[in-house]
């Protein structure tokens, strides 16, 4: 008797929504007006597992408020060592200067990016090529959630190098946390929400050492800025000191 394979029904729908947001990012992006003159180009650094196309939602309102701003996608989404993915992001800084003529760039780094922006920064010779570093949600001392994986994976960590970096106490993140948190004259900000399920225990996104810490909490407005790149990020990137309502310096 013959077998009949039944076609998965999701597999359209998923196509179809896939399609839906590279079409309307690549029309969104045609659409925006030129950069204003004067401002520091930016490259927003995805986080893992996050393809370039789905952190179009940030660079098109840095572009709408009139910045040059690229998507740095990270290599292999994030799962190598963080530290050649800090390197990689290096590279693209030299050549986004290069195209743009610009001295400095400014960065917004979202999730294991902050990560990655702050290591270009402090060992790759970045310090003295990026003027502003924006983190949204960065497990800048770990999340216990890594720790999790690699308990429950024997160690391994679903085989994933940047899970087992981003734990807890990791080697990685001890050596990154060695000494100041901000490297001048860079200016850091870390935006974050105390409702992260991702980056646990929340406080762990915070920096110290004169950086700006935003962490939002039973706002809507906030929370919407921090997660969608709405205002609050591109002001983030403008001017400095900024008026945050909920911030915080440890």
């Amino acid at each position: 008797m013959g077998h009949t394979s039944r076609a998965n029904p999701s597999r359209p729908l998923k196509f179809a929504l896939t399609a839906a947001l590279l079409i309307a990012a690549t029309v969104a992006t045609a659409c925006q007006p030129a950069p204003t003159p004067g401002r520091d180009p930016v490259i927003v650094v995805a986080g893992t597992f996050s393809p370039g196309f789905a952190n179009e939602v940030i660079a098109n309102r840095l572009r709408k408020d009139g910045y040059n701003t690229t998507v740095f996608q990270l290599p292999t989404l994030g799962t190598q060592d963080i530290r050649a993915t800090a390197q990689s992001l290096c590279k693209k800084i030299d050549a986004v200067r290069s195209s743009t003529g610009a001295a400095k760039v400014d960065l917004v780094g979202h999730s294991q990016g902050g990560l990655v922006a702050r290591d270009c920064i402090k060992n790759y010779g970045g310090k003295t090529k990026v003027d502003k570093l924006v983190m949204l949600g960065a497990p800048n001392y770990g999340t216990a959630l890594a720790n999790l994986a690699t308990a429950v994976t024997l160690g391994t960590c679903v085989n994933l190098t940047a899970c087992k970096q981003m734990a807890v106490g990791s080697t990685y993140l001890n050596s990154l946390n060695a000494g100041p948190d901000v490297i001048s004259p860079v200016k850091y900000v870390s935006i974050y929400s105390a409702l992260d399920e991702v980056v646990f225990p929340t406080g762990n996104a915070a920096l110290k050492d004169g950086a700006t810490n935003v962490r939002c909490r039973a706002n809507a407005r906030c929370a919407r800025s921090a997660t969608l790149g709405s205002s609050l990020t591109a002001r983030s990137t403008q001017a400095w000191p900024m008026p945050w309502p909920t911030a915080q310096s440890p």
